[in-house]
C-alpha cells in the first residue's frame, strides 16, 4: 500500500519517536510506500487563514468554504497545502500518530486537517458530498495514541470518560464525514511512567499490528 504517516511530537527523543520509528522500519519491511509528514519537524503552520490562497473568490470578505472550494477547482491552494494533499491523493492508508492534548490531538495536527482536508478536497458541502459519499472514500485511516494518564481514567466508569466516546469528533466527524474507512486505533495509555520493558513490549505489539495491516 501507499501509506501517508502524519505525525505530531516535538521531541526527537521521546517514546513517541521511537513508535513512529518502529512504524517506518516495519512498513517498510512489508513492502509497503510510505511518505511522512512531521508537523513539527516541518514547522507546519496549523491556522487557517487567507494566506492559504494565491486567490481570492472574494477579497472583500474572507468566506472560508467557498474559497476552499474555489482553490480546490483551481489549484490556487499555497504550495504547502498542495503538497500534502498530494500526498493524501497518493496514499492508500493514513495513520495519525499523537499524543493526547486534553482529550485531542495537538493543534499542529488539527490545524494540519483543518488546512488539508479542505471542503471541495475531501468534503463537499454544495453537493452533500459527506460520509458514504465523502470526497476521501476509499482510503482508510488509523489512529496511533499515547496519553499520559492511565486507562481507568478513560474508562466509562473514570473521570474523563470512555476515551473511544471521546475520540469520536474524530473518528466519526473527521474520518468518517469525509468518506475514509476508520480501522481501529491502537492506545497506549500512561506511556509516561511506563517501564522500559512495557515500552519495549509496546513498540513490539505495534510492529505486529502494522505487519497485519
Amino acid at each position: 500500500m501507499n501509506i501517508l504517516y502524519i505525525y505530531a511530537h516535538p521531541e526527537p527523543a521521546s517514546f513517541n519517536a521511537a513508535l513512529k520509528a518502529t512504524a517506518l522500519e516495519t512498513l517498510d519491511r512489508s513492502g509497503h510506500e510510505v511518505k511522512v509528514s512531521d508537523l513539527y519537524a516541518m514547522h507546519f503552520k496549523p491556522v487557517l487563514d487567507a494566506s492559504d490562497f494565491l486567490q481570492r473568490k472574494k477579497k472583500d470578505i474572507l468566506n472560508l468554504f467557498p474559497e476552499q472550494i474555489n482553490a480546490s477547482k483551481t489549484g490556487t491552494f499555497v504550495p504547502e497545502i498542495i503538497e500534502e494533499m498530494e500526498k493524501v491523493k497518493w496514499a492508500d492508508l493514513l495513520i495519525f500518530q499523537f499524543p493526547i492534548y486534553f482529550t485531542g490531538m495537538p493543534a499542529i495536527m488539527k490545524g494540519w486537517i483543518d488546512r488539508i482536508f479542505a471542503a471541495g478536497f475531501a468534503f463537499d458541502p454544495i453537493t452533500q458530498g459527506v460520509y458514504d459519499k465523502g470526497l476521501l472514500k476509499g482510503k482508510k485511516v488509523m489512529m496511533t495514541i499515547t496519553t499520559g494518564a492511565d486507562e481507568s481514567l478513560y474508562s466509562n466508569s473514570g473521570a474523563h470518560g470512555d476515551i473511544n466516546d471521546l475520540l469520536k469528533y474524530i473518528t466519526h466527524c473527521i474520518f468518517e464525514f469525509t468518506g475514509l474507512e476508520v480501522l481501529p486505533s491502537y492506545i497506549m495509555f500512561a506511556v509516561n511512567s511506563q517501564s522500559r520493558e512495557a515500552g519495549k513490549q509496546r513498540l513490539e505489539i505495534y510492529g505486529e499490528i502494522l505487519k497485519d495491516l
